[in-house]
């Protein structure tokens, strides 16, 4: 299946009202095309019902130098996100958050990108414990699907400054862990989803909803208790976990 075919889908089950990942027109994806292109949301479209005009495919390299421009006025980022576009007669354009897909899509790994607001996660993102609520982790399986730690952002105005916050953290992520994390959480604002294939990124989406859930509920009963980090590092670590891992992703096992 073509990549654009693959995001389309992707959108549209991220975009189902019965998930609550999005309402409206939020949210958006992403899919690297090539080492110079990738498909992103155009902005205004609705994932549940997004079709291929939906997309516009934009340059990695003009969006990525957008973060060292120095101060850019709202106008003069508009235009240069509709200069960065591919094709400039193609239909659409990319929105704001087209700088946050063009950041996570050059980490080694990511394919597809995908970023919801789901009222699960915000609860916890717009509370006042927002970096303690996502500060571990509290059953295997969120080990196995969300890796062993999240990244954090501190809420930043949507556009460059938050870019930057973005790039920021996944870089101390990248220099900590040395891989690309497979969710960011951003304060007041949502999360984003990071892959090698559109299946993960729809099982990373769900599996970090599960977990906001459990973990708003255990603060009805004093706090989370967070797994111990030698537990989390056996886990992440285990052989079956790495073939179940694989499996849930329909990718081959490697041992």
């Amino acid at each position: 299946m073509a990549v654009l075919e693959q995001l389309i889908e992707l959108t549209r089950r991220l975009g189902e009202p019965a998930n609550d990942f999005v309402i409206l027109g939020e949210g958006n994806t992403s899919a690297r095309v090539d080492e110079e292109t990738f498909w992103v949301k155009a902005s205004g479209s609705s994932m549940r019902t997004i079709g291929p005009d939906g997309f516009v495919q934009v340059r990695f390299a003009p969006v990525r130098e957008m973060l060292d421009a120095g101060e850019l006025s709202d106008e003069e980022i508009k235009d240069r996100l509709i200069q960065a576009k591919a094709d400039p007669r193609a239909p659409g354009h990319p929105s704001i958050e087209a700088l946050l897909h063009a950041l996570a899509l050059s980490l080694p790994g990511v394919n597809f990108v995908g970023h919801t607001h789901p009222v699960a996660v915000n609860a916890l993102m717009c509370s006042v414990r927002a970096e303690e609520a996502i500060s571990g982790r509290i059953f295997p399986d969120e080990i196995v699907v969300c890796g062993p730690a999240p990244a954090y952002v501190p809420y930043a105005d949507p556009g460059i400054p938050l870019a930057r916050a973005v790039w920021k953290s996944l870089s101390g992520f990248m220099d900590e862990h040395c891989t690309a994390p497979k969710t960011v959480y951003i304060q007041s604002h949502g999360l984003i989803a990071l892959a090698g294939n559109p299946v993960e990124v729809e099982n990373i989406t769900a599996m970090a909803v599960k977990a906001a859930r459990i973990v708003a509920g255990t603060y009805a009963l004093g706090g989370p208790r967070f797994m111990p980090q030698r537990d989390v590092e056996r886990i992440h670590t285990r052989p079956d976990e790495h073939r179940r891992r694989a499996k849930l992703v329909g990718q081959p096992p490697t041992d």
